[in-house]
């Protein structure tokens, strides 16, 4: 049965950065469309969920959020039905058809590989058909995609996706596909097109982004650093970031560049994972810890100054109390600027999830409860350490006070700035206080961006 083809939408993004790239390129999709983006689901004819499948009970709070929507919007008024919803991401990848089998409110599945197709699939919504895509074409999905629009100071630009690695609590591999890098010259534009848009900072996203490789404009073999540097000279780019990072995709020009690039900024997401090599091992992280320890030794060395930052799982099947007081042990010998820890939860279709040794939800409780103790407790550390230093801050919106905004540090730290700053300005700032969570900044001077 045809429906009346939406002419406004809302999409809600869930997990990663990569999901909120790609939630912002299917916002601009469903525009130049003609659609116009609503406040609310609520609000909208078509609500887009873009999904994650990385934490535990990932699709259970899918179908709990769709059943909210379908309640909520049972009687919207003025003569309006339901809006059309639509399933996109990571779990759409994994369950496919078995979504609207569950949850007959489900007009379309698509998967994160396939979303350029979102146009088509509402139409095919709108006219009664089976709107379902969770296809992984050769073809590249960026070509079809419209040329980027204003997100304000900062923004995010994918440059390599899915992952190669299989790690065996991971389902990266299978949602997003194996490893594959964006062409040069499409990375160049994209970057020039943000910029051109008011972009200041960018953030190069992949599962793992140092792993991109490519041929610069010249023909010539190039890495993730490469990328970099020709980023670096791009008038009007204040500053450039790049997540997440594999240990083993850490090279020589990688870690020169956090030395010799002025736009980027001293911090470095680099997961580790655990401390013990024997659960290392179980994860297929093909990296050991005092392999680890040394890459850091040897980014600090180019950048002293540099935030470290990780991720952390506690748990993993077979871990023992010896391995945990491992992990614990690399995060002291690390010392983060901050992190990010986790209990281990089984994904459907990973070695992990059938792995022998289990660990007990009320050990993993006691285990996280303590790690997280120590990050946290590092990265008030860290912070306090920056009080006193004159740094520049992107503002990037406005704070809960009036006048008030809120930016970034270098170290990636939100940093409370009063005497109202512009939003998209880079402001010299002296750091005043810190607390463990943000800092406050006192403006020297701003300049434009």
């Amino acid at each position: 049965m045809s429906r009346p083809a939406p002419k406004s939408f809302h999409v809600k993004s869930f997990g990663c950065q990569m999901n909120v790239y790609d939630g912002a390129r299917m916002a601009e999709l469903l525009e130049a469309q003609g659609m116009h983006a609503a406040d609310s689901a609520e609000a909208a004819d078509l609500v887009v969920l873009n999904t994650c499948h990385i934490r535990e009970k990932a699709a259970e709070k899918v179908y709990s959020d769709i059943g909210r929507i379908v309640k909520k919007t049972a009687d919207v008024g003025e003569g309006r039905s339901r809006p059309m919803i639509a399933v996109a991401g990571c779990v759409a990848q994994a369950e496919g058809a078995e979504i609207p089998r569950r949850a007959p409110a489900v007009d379309i599945v698509v998967g994160p590989q396939a979303y350029h197709n979102l146009p088509q699939l509402v139409a095919d919504a709108a006219e009664g058909r089976r709107a379902l895509d969770t296809d992984m074409p050769a073809a590249s999905k960026f070509d079809a995609l419209p040329r980027r629009r204003r997100q304000g100071p900062t923004a995010f630009l994918t440059v390599q996706e899915g992952c190669d690695k299989f790690c065996t609590y991971c389902v990266v591999p299978y949602t997003r596909g194996a490893e594959i890098s964006r062409p040069w010259s499409a990375i160049v534009d994209e970057a020039k097109a943000l910029v051109d848009a008011g972009a200041c900072e960018i953030t190069l996203l992949g599962q793992n982004v140092n792993a991109w490789t490519g041929e610069d404009d010249r023909g010539r073999a190039q890495g993730l650093d490469g990328l970099i540097r020709v980023l670096d000279a791009l008038p009007g780019l204040a500053r450039i970031r790049y997540t997440t990072s594999h240990p083993n995709d850490m090279s020589d020009g990688l870690i020169a560049a956090h030395g010799e690039v002025a736009k980027l900024m001293p911090f470095l997401h680099l997961p580790v994972q655990a401390g013990s090599d024997r659960i290392l091992k179980a994860m297929n992280r093909s990296h050991d810890a005092a392999g680890y320890l040394r890459l850091i030794e040897r980014v600090r060395a180019a950048r002293p100054d540099i935030a470290v930052s990780g991720d952390f799982i506690v748990g993993f099947p077979g871990e023992t109390d010896e391995d945990f007081e491992a992990t614990l042990a690399i995060v002291r010998a690390v010392d983060h600027a901050q992190a990010f820890s986790f209990k281990y939860s089984p994904r459907p279709g990973t070695p992990a999830a059938t792995m022998e040794g289990q660990v007990a939800p009320a050990v993993m409780d006691e285990r996280l409860q303590r790690l997280q103790a120590l990050l946290n407790e590092q990265q008030h550390r860290f912070n306090l350490a920056t009080v006193g230093k004159r740094c520049e801050v992107l503002i990037e919106r406005d704070g809960k006070k009036p006048g008030q905004r809120i930016g970034k540090s270098p170290w990636l730290q939100s940093v409370i700035v009063e005497d109202g700053p512009a939003i998209g300005t880079l402001v010299t700032v002296d750091i005043v206080s810190a607390g463990p969570n943000s800092l406050s900044g006192a403006l020297v001077e701003q300049k434009a961006a």
